[in-house]
């Protein structure tokens, strides 16, 4: 079997299939973007060579189908497959992917705002407030675990039982990612990262020998990547960065 690391990788032999399938998939419909001569600069503030765009995946129906059928089975080994009681999609990416999830799991759905929207019962929470019920958290992916949290507590304080969030894609680089989570007794499960993506590369050449070499660069060190290249260069200045624009 293969054994669960630092960089993400995978616990059993079908997580490592799931994650390459995923990172196949990612790169075919060119939701997987590579561009160390100008990089991306995150809400976070970190710098980064790559980006990746999961809502790519909903234009393309067999592709989306593949991913939320690997999800579901991965909720299932991983968390249970009667143990969530409730589907919530983060604002916005999130939605399209929890109603997926939720229409498989047979699970009702509803979703969590980024801000009140000023009016009704429900100001951050639609559909209905799950208090009392076991909520798995569904956005499309994570860089550093950040918004995760904030839709956590969000659903915590409305009364939702909060210990698991899925993600089709966590960056699995930056430090802190899963630390504060960690702290809320939040699990983050996800399907493929970065590492996976770059074995997936090695298959065909969706991308340059200089721009591989690069992006295994920054995934080898992403902070001094990220501060080499003007942004932030700790977990600790990517939060004050984000609650600076925030």
């Amino acid at each position: 079997m293969a054994k669960l690391d630092m960089t993400g990788g995978h616990s059993t032999d079908w997580d490592r299939d799931a994650a390459l399938t995923t990172a196949r998939i990612l790169l075919e419909i060119k939701a997987v973007n590579f561009q160390p001569e100008e990089p991306y600069t995150f809400t976070s503030g970190w710098k980064s060579p790559v980006y990746i765009d999961c809502r790519r995946i909903i234009f393309f129906p067999r592709a989306r189908a593949k991913i939320c059928e690997l999800g579901v089975e991965k909720i299932g080994r991983h968390i249970g497959y009667e143990s969530i009681d409730v589907v919530a999609g983060g604002e916005t990416a999130g939605i399209p992917f929890a109603a997926w999830i939720a229409d498989r799991m047979l699970a009702p759905m509803a979703y969590v705002r980024k801000k009140p929207k000023g009016f009704g019962r429900n100001a951050l929470i639609e559909g209905d407030v799950p208090e009392g019920k076991r909520t798995l958290l569904v956005e499309d992916l994570t860089t550093d675990g950040g918004s995760k949290i904030q839709f956590c507590q969000a659903l915590r304080d409305a009364g939702a039982i909060v210990n698991h969030t899925f993600v089709v894609f966590f960056y699995g680089v930056f430090p802190g990612s899963l630390d504060t989570l960690s702290r809320m007794d939040v699990q983050l499960h996800h399907l493929c990262t970065w590492w996976d993506v770059l074995e997936a590369c090695r298959e065909r050449p969706y991308f340059s020998n200089a721009a591989l070499t690069e992006v295994h660069r920054f995934l080898e060190n992403p902070v001094a990547w990220s501060a080499a290249h003007g942004g932030v260069a700790s977990a600790q200045e990517a939060a004050d960065f984000k609650a600076h624009k925030g």
